[in-house]
């Protein structure tokens, strides 16, 4: 996945600036949605951004960390609600991710992704910290609740947001099956015990 850097490469360097980050970013995307991991690499990447493959690597030490960058600036970790009921505040996680799975790019972008860091080590640990970072709102809402008292004391977060996610990741990726809308209530109330609100 990580190449080596070449000083030597000659292109046009990137504008400073949050908008020629961005354009980097955005085209980073694109090439691993039309090439796959195998056409990921800076040089493509520098080629769709309008850069220099030297401007990128002043950046990004490696396509590895061009590709987390680029996928943590896109989707962005879920916000994390409070509305005072569990059931609520889990449903519109779920829900929101129920939406993000739909997006047009982010399932064959997220395969790609997985994909990369089992091949790559260092990528594998960075697909962690990303990992660990979109749990926590789940991990967040699960945790309050039951300090609250809405969930039994002995209740595992860590645990709890496995069970929640994994029917969604399941039907997206494995069984390649339609979401139903009627899940994300069906999920909440056999793994929570609880009925979450009309």
């Amino acid at each position: 996945m990580t190449e080596s850097r070449n000083p030597a490469d000659a292109g046009t360097p990137i504008s400073r600036g949050i908008g020629a980050r961005r354009r980097v970013l955005r085209a980073a995307l694109d090439v691993l949605d039309e090439r796959g991991l195998a056409g990921f690499t800076m040089e493509a990447v520098a080629r769709r951004a309008g850069a220099s493959k030297a401007t990128l690597y002043r950046h990004w030490s490696s396509s590895g960390a061009l590709l987390v960058d680029a996928m943590d600036a896109t989707f962005q970790p879920l916000p994390i609600p409070d509305t005072g009921r569990v059931e609520a505040d889990v449903a519109q996680v779920l829900t929101a991710f129920v939406a993000l799975l739909g997006h047009p790019r982010f399932p064959r972008l997220l395969a790609a992704f997985i994909d990369a860091a089992e091949r790559d080590p260092a990528l594998g640990s960075l697909h962690a910290e990303l990992t660990r970072r979109r749990r926590e709102p789940l991990l967040v809402v699960l945790t309050r609740a039951r300090d609250r008292g809405q969930l039994p004391a002995g209740l595992d977060p860590d645990l709890t947001v496995d069970l929640l996610a994994a029917p969604f990741f399941y039907r997206r990726f494995v069984a390649h099956r339609p979401i139903p809308p009627t899940l994300v209530t069906e999920v909440i109330a056999r793994v929570l015990d609880i009925r979450p609100p009309e």
